[in-house]
C-alpha cells in the first residue's frame, strides 16, 4: 500500500473551490474527484494526494441527511479541532509557492525546535490549518551522537 494508512478527511462549504486550492497552492494533484450528477457544487467525495500522502474531502451539503453524526466546517464551528500535517522537501519553496497562490501562512517557515528539519503552518480559505514540514516522522531520530 502507497503511503500512510491515516487519511485525513474532511468537509468544505464549497468543496469544488477547496480542490482548486489544494491542489494550485499546496501541490496536491486530483486522485478521484466525485461531483453529483446534478449539482457541480456538491463534490461527494474527492481524494487528493502529494507525494504518498492523501487527504479526502467532500461537500457539507452532501452530509445534510446524515444522523449519525454532523459534519461541519472550521467557520461553522468557530475554530479548528485537528490540523493537517504533511512532509515536503523544501519548506521555505513551499512556503513561497503557497503564498503565491493564496494561502494565509500564519507560522513562517522555521527549524523545528527539539527534532530536526524545518516547518511552517498556513491556512486554506475555509480556515483547516495545515502544517508542511521536512520533518518525516517515519524516519528514525537519531540518537546523540550518531
Amino acid at each position: 500500500m502507497p503511503g500512510s494508512p491515516v487519511i485525513p478527511c474532511l468537509r468544505y462549504a464549497d468543496a469544488p473551490a477547496a480542490i482548486d486550492f489544494l491542489c494550485a497552492a499546496f501541490g496536491f494533484e486530483r486522485h478521484a474527484v466525485y461531483p453529483d450528477d446534478f449539482d457541480n457544487s456538491i463534490i461527494h467525495h474527492a481524494q487528493l494526494v502529494l507525494g504518498e500522502g492523501m487527504v479526502m474531502l467532500g461537500s457539507v451539503k452532501d452530509m445534510e441527511g446524515e444522523s449519525l453524526y454532523t459534519w461541519s466546517t472550521v467557520r461553522d464551528l468557530g475554530g479548528i479541532t485537528a490540523c493537517v500535517y504533511m512532509v515536503v522537501t523544501d519548506v521555505d519553496a513551499h512556503c513561497l509557492h503557497a503564498r503565491n497562490e493564496g494561502a494565509v501562512v500564519v507560522d513562517e517557515p522555521h527549524d523545528n525546535p527539539g527534532y530536526p528539519g524545518r516547518g511552517y503552518t498556513a491556512l486554506d480559505p475555509e480556515g483547516n490549518v495545515w502544517s508542511f514540514g521536512s520533518y518525516d516522522p517515519w524516519e528514525p531520530i537519531p540518537e546523540d551522537g550518531d
